[in-house]
């Protein structure tokens, strides 16, 4: 099971950070990934990582402001999300697959998916 925490309100240049608190099963050989879903349009991948990759996936509308993160000591996985715009609003989710090497960024490969968590950016 997953719970993401951590959304709000905040202004445009603001910052969030985001948790995924994991239960049930050890985050160590799970691939994990942060998903959005902004009213009226798909859901969209914007990070990803696996646990032996040092490269993690990051959309091209989020690359140099977000950053994932996990601490498999306490099961848990975040996102940092800074220089916040407007465009950035929406659902967050977390999710987690079974793969040590995976290296996409794709919802339907998830197995576990958790309860998203809003954020809205807005002045």
């Amino acid at each position: 099971q997953l719970q993401a925490t951590g959304g709000g309100l905040v202004q445009p240049g603001g910052s969030l950070r985001l948790s995924c608190v994991v239960s049930g099963f050890k985050l160590d050989s799970y691939a994990i990934g942060w998903f959005r879903q902004a009213p009226g349009k798909e859901r969209e991948g914007v990070s990803c990582m696996n646990p032996n990759d040092g490269r993690p996936f990051y959309s091209d509308s989020v690359k140099g402001r977000f950053t994932i993160s996990r601490d498999n000591a306490k099961n848990t996985m975040y996102l940092q999300m800074n220089s916040l715009k407007p465009e950035d609003t929406g659902v967050y989710s977390c999710a987690a697959v079974l793969n040590l090497w995976y290296t996409r960024c794709d919802y339907r490969a998830f197995e576990v998916k958790g309860q998203g968590t809003q954020v809205t950016v807005s002045s």
